[in-house]
């Protein structure tokens, strides 16, 4: 099936999609878009606006049996990278705004979120653990060079010297490496940098606004030279678009330092499916059906998959050669590399205020 319409460039998704919770739909039309692009203009409807939001908290506990999370916080919900596969998107129903062209271009700030950072960590009952920046949307997407917001969390975790990881796929991430340094030195962070494909093409396709691949590698080259420990994920495995690309991005990550690999297989849970084969459609028009045939055959028949220990690394052949292939990659390239744990001894005391002379 071939697609003509036109092609939305700098945006992942190309429609916004009803959401769920919405009794009424109010339907976008391509039509002002198509125009103003064929007239050479862009559309006032396509920039990108910042909304100022007030949580009452930032700290989030994360439940999910597969995942390897304890807490997540999130300075930004939404995100301008658009990659048009992103588990997030369906976030963005609870706030009332579509899974599609509304998660990339309304961005909802957390401009407090430092301040309810350090109010959780001097909370009575809290004990240092895990807390993951970016477990839903990339907390260095476009708006943290405007923002700042994580930067300022950074200083937070650094003045208790409690335990923080981070994802992101944006070179921003260099600008805080004299914060990162320090925590590093006490063992308190990790790093994940998701890299996606090598080519560019494909890049501009999936993930029309993040940093470029040779940015990406080029900051695991430079976190891993400041002793940062970096893993870099492989995520997510499409197959029929970047499945050939296992073996030479892992053995590019191992050369730029990284201590690690981690991959995901695509599925495409609740709205996402509607999206990301719109845009398929659009994008890849002569190999869009097999694309989707395929991401069905790691997922028992559906792109929606749901199933916890399955969705993340999916079932069948394609699923299987995707496993093998990154179990060669970790033989081959990261024999001898380990992840160290971080530390979770000093938070107690620095809260209490103990080191406070020496800081």
């Amino acid at each position: 099936m071939n697609d003509e319409r036109a092609y939305l460039k700098g945006r992942g998704a190309q429609v916004n999609v009803p959401n769920r919770f919405l009794l009424e739909r109010t339907e976008m039309t391509d039509d002002f878009l198509n125009y103003c692009e064929a007239e050479g203009e862009a559309p006032d409807s396509n920039r990108t606006q910042f909304l100022e939001v007030f949580p009452k908290s930032i700290v989030n506990k994360v439940d999910s049996p597969d995942l390897r999370l304890e807490y997540s916080m999130n300075p930004y919900q939404g995100c301008e990278h658009g990659c048009i596969y992103c588990f997030a998107r369906n976030s963005h129903e609870y706030w009332g705004y579509s899974a599609g062209l509304d998660f990339e271009r309304k961005i909802m700030v957390k401009k407090n979120a430092a301040v309810l950072l350090e109010e959780k960590l001097l909370s009575r009952n809290w004990e240092a653990a895990q807390i993951v920046m970016s477990g839903n949307t990339d907390c260095y997407q476009p708006a943290e060079r405007q923002f700042g917001i994580t930067r300022e969390c950074l200083k937070v975790f650094l003045k208790y010297k409690h335990p923080v990881s981070i994802i992101t796929k944006n070179a921003l991430i260099v600008r805080d490496i004299d914060i990162l340094s320090e925590l590093a030195q006490d063992n308190l962070v990790a790093v994940s940098i998701s890299i996606t494909s090598l080519s560019e093409r494909t890049r501009l396709l999936l993930e029309p606004r993040t940093a470029t691949i040779a940015k990406r590698y080029d900051t695991v080259r430079k976190l891993s030279e400041a002793g940062i420990p970096v893993n870099v994920m492989l995520a997510p495995i499409i197959p029929g678009i970047n499945s050939h690309e296992v073996l030479p991005m892992a053995k590019a990550a191992a050369d730029a330092g990284a201590r690690s690999i981690g991959y995901t297989v695509v599925r495409l849970n609740g709205a996402i499916g509607e999206i990301f084969s719109d845009w398929i459609r659009r994008a890849m028009p002569d190999r869009a059906e097999k694309v989707l045939n395929q991401i069905k055959a790691c997922h028992g028949g559906t792109l929606n998959d749901s199933r916890f220990g399955e969705r993340m690394r999916g079932d069948g052949e394609f699923s299987e050669m995707i496993k093998n292939q990154v179990a060669l990659a970790r033989r081959k390239f990261f024999a001898n590399r380990d992840f160290p744990p971080l530390n979770r001894s000093l938070f107690a005391q620095y809260r209490s205020g103990q080191f406070d002379l020496f800081s």
